[in-house]
């Protein structure tokens, strides 16, 4: 029998997807992830799908050794130890085609909330203030973007900011990576002396931890807008602060935040999240870059695809 183990919150449609290519879901998304290896050694599961309830390592590997393979239902694989998976003959699939679309969009919607004030001026106005000549903007079709990052997300963006008109540079570290026509591809040294706008698209790894520091920001002639859709801990955010309150970053819109379970910040970490929730000049939001009910089905679709093709070598 052809078993999945589910042990986070999916689309209703992921199921019914499964069963067209032979394999059962068995769905237990209130699973506590302490439980999960008990529950993994308790049937012989040939894949584990999971989203971001807890870290996948060698020792819960260890209980599932007939696995196949980790379904990641989304983009970001931070939480899944890859050298485990490789070791185990585990093979890890994802899905950042599925909410790809999502994150594009969503970037456009928070660069120009950042250039025309838009979150500011609906307080203001909620308040009963009326002020426009504060509120002037400016146009994004004037700009030169640059993107740190041209994976799925990173051109997602770059796709939509073609219709404005503005600039759009990209650098990846991969040398593999080639131009899709929607960007430059530039070397991360010419991004920062043309960029006016950093949108972070980068995956988080140990090697990526506060990639986007005080040095590299320092790197930028450009009073900048800096906008983060990828992940929290590759931006140090205690940097960012330092050069919003200096001016050399004019505002910033920030979808994912260093730590996000805001219950347990480290006092570094609250200081510089009080700072940012109250700045007027900085849009927060929950991390829902890629939450659309659309990815919520796409996601589903993807994962199904590749598990298929896995299957079927």
């Amino acid at each position: 029998m052809n078993l999945c183990l589910i042990i986070d919150e999916m689309h209703p449609s992921l199921l019914p997807m499964l069963r067209s290519i032979g394999v059962e879901g068995d769905y237990q998304p209130k699973l506590a992830a302490a439980d999960v290896p008990a529950a993994l050694a308790a049937k012989p599961y040939l894949g584990l799908m999971v989203r971001s309830k807890m870290r996948i390592t060698a020792a819960l590997l260890a209980h599932g050794p007939q696995l196949r393979y980790v379904a990641r239902a989304g983009a970001g694989v931070d939480n899944i130890d890859e050298d485990a998976l490789a070791a185990a003959g585990v093979t890890l699939v994802n899905a950042p085609e599925g909410n790809r679309d999502a994150v594009g969009e969503f970037a456009v919607g928070q660069l120009l909330a950042l250039l025309r004030h838009t979150v500011t001026a609906d307080a203001e106005v909620r308040r009963a203030e009326w002020h426009r000549e504060a509120n002037r903007g400016e146009e994004l079709g004037t700009k030169t973007v640059g993107l740190l990052g041209y994976g799925h997300m990173g051109r997602a963006f770059a796709k939509r900011l073609r219709g404005f008109g503005c600039t759009v540079l990209a650098h990846d570290h991969d040398p593999a990576v080639t131009t899709d026509g929607n960007a430059e591809l530039v070397p991360l040294a010419e991004l920062q002396a043309r960029a006016e706008v950093l949108s972070i698209h980068i995956p988080y790894f140990e090697a990526n931890h506060q990639f986007v520091n005080e040095a590299f920001l320092a790197a930028f002639p450009h009073h900048i807008w800096l906008l983060n859709t990828a992940r929290g801990e590759v931006l140090d955010q205690a940097a960012l602060v330092a050069r919003l309150q200096s001016g050399q970053v004019r505002g910033a819109a920030l979808d994912v935040l260093d730590n996000e379970k805001l219950a347990t910040l480290t006092p570094a970490q609250q200081a510089s999240f009080d700072y940012l929730r109250t700045a007027p000049n900085v849009v927060l939001s929950p991390h829902v870059g890629g939450w659309t009910h659309q990815s919520y089905q796409r996601i589903n679709e993807v994962l199904v695809e590749k598990i298929r093709v896995l299957l079927g070598e």
